[in-house]
């Protein structure tokens, strides 16, 4: 009896503290970036500068072969723009999130284990990838625009790398 106690216990245990990342089994991986250059316009939704709309289509060009299934950006004009290169080219559905909401976008990212873009914020992108990756995740200062977090979960495992894209140019190293 005690045996079937402990292990009532420790399965009652696990079941508690495990997160929605520890449950994701399948092999994706997860490409997080903060929108492009954006214009300083001082409106709350500014739009996106010529050198934004042109990051956009690089990194579109770069995610072209990457089995990109969902897209997901928070309801503004510079992530969405963002995106929109993918978008048009692979011909997906937007789907939008809440940055407030960063719990419940971890649970359907790893719930769907599909390969997908995420584009947030500065102050939502490290954060996001803090949870996904539970790991230490640099802060993203406000004119930082060409880092790429990639996180990748395979066999139960996961890995985070990340990339610095420069302004105007296609190759991701």
């Amino acid at each position: 009896m005690k045996t079937q106690s402990w292990t009532f216990f420790l399965v009652c245990c696990l079941a508690v503290s495990s997160s929605p990342v520890m449950a994701a089994a399948g092999n994706f991986t997860l490409y997080l970036v903060r929108h492009a250059e954006k214009q300083a316009d001082g409106s709350r939704d500014p739009m996106l500068t010529s050198e934004g709309e042109q990051r956009s289509e690089h990194l579109a060009h770069w995610l072209l072969d990457k089995d990109i299934e969902d897209i997901w950006s928070s309801n503004y004009k510079r992530t969405r723009d963002t995106a929109k290169p993918l978008q048009a080219k692979l011909e997906l559905e937007l789907q939008i999130y809440s940055p407030d909401a960063q719990a419940a976008l971890v649970e359907d990212l790893t719930d769907r284990e599909h390969n997908a873009l995420v584009v947030g914020h500065s102050n939502t992108i490290p954060e996001l990838a803090r949870l996904l990756c539970k790991c230490s995740i640099n802060a993203m200062d406000d004119s930082e625009y060409d880092r790429l977090i990639v996180i990748t979960f395979k066999n139960g495992e996961i890995q985070t790398e990340t990339i610095l894209q420069p302004a105007g140019q296609a190759d991701l190293n």
